[in-house]
C-alpha cells in the first residue's frame, strides 16, 4: 500500500460549478495507482468539492440556484461581512455542501457512475485560486517521480 500527495490550483472566475474530473484522473495515471481511492479537499472555506452530474448543464445552474435561494447574498441578518456580501453566504454554502470527496480506483480509473464528475463549487462572485489537494492511496504499478512522492503505510 503506498500513500501519493498532488496539488491541483483551479481559477475561478466567479460563482458555480467547474469540472475537475480530467485533472484528478490525470494525477491518478502519473503515479501509477491501480487499486485504491482518492481523496479530493479543498483547502478553502468559501468553496467546496461535489460529485454531481456532469452531462446536462441545467442540473448543475438548478444547484447554484437552489443555494443562491436557500442563503440568499445581502440578506441583512448576516454579521460577518468584511470580505464582501457574498462571503458569509460562501461560508454558508461550504458548510451545506462538504469539502472533500472520496473515490474508489479499479483498474486505474475513478468508479463514477456514468453521468458523475467531480466538481469544485465556487461560492464566491470574484476570480480565485484555489488549491486542493489529492491523496491518493493503493497499490502501485509503475513509475513516480521520485521515490519521496510515495510514503510506505505504517501498517504491515
Amino acid at each position: 500500500m503506498h500513500i501519493h500527495h498532488e496539488k491541483l490550483e483551479i481559477r475561478t472566475n466567479g460563482k458555480g460549478l467547474y469540472e475537475i474530473t480530467d485533472g484528478i484522473q490525470a494525477k491518478i495515471d502519473e503515479c501509477g495507482v491501480r487499486n485504491g481511492t482518492v481523496t479530493v479537499f479543498v483547502q478553502h472555506t468559501s468553496c467546496s468539492v461535489t460529485i454531481m452530474e456532469n452531462a446536462d448543464p441545467t442540473a448543475r445552474r438548478d444547484l447554484e440556484e437552489f443555494l443562491d435561494r436557500l442563503v440568499p447574498e445581502d440578506a441583512d441578518y448576516f454579521s460577518h461581512g468584511s470580505e464582501g456580501s457574498d462571503d458569509m453566504p460562501s461560508h454558508i454554502r461550504m458548510v451545506l455542501t462538504r469539502t472533500s470527496e472520496t473515490v474508489p480506483i479499479v483498474d486505474g480509473r475513478m468508479q463514477l457512475g456514468t453521468w458523475q464528475g467531480i466538481f469544485l463549487f465556487e461560492h464566491r462572485r470574484a476570480v480565485h485560486l484555489r488549491k486542493i489537494s489529492i491523496t491518493i492511496i493503493g497499490e502501485w504499478v509503475g513509475k513516480v517521480g521520485s521515490a519521496g512522492d510515495w510514503g510506505q503505510s505504517p501498517l504491515p
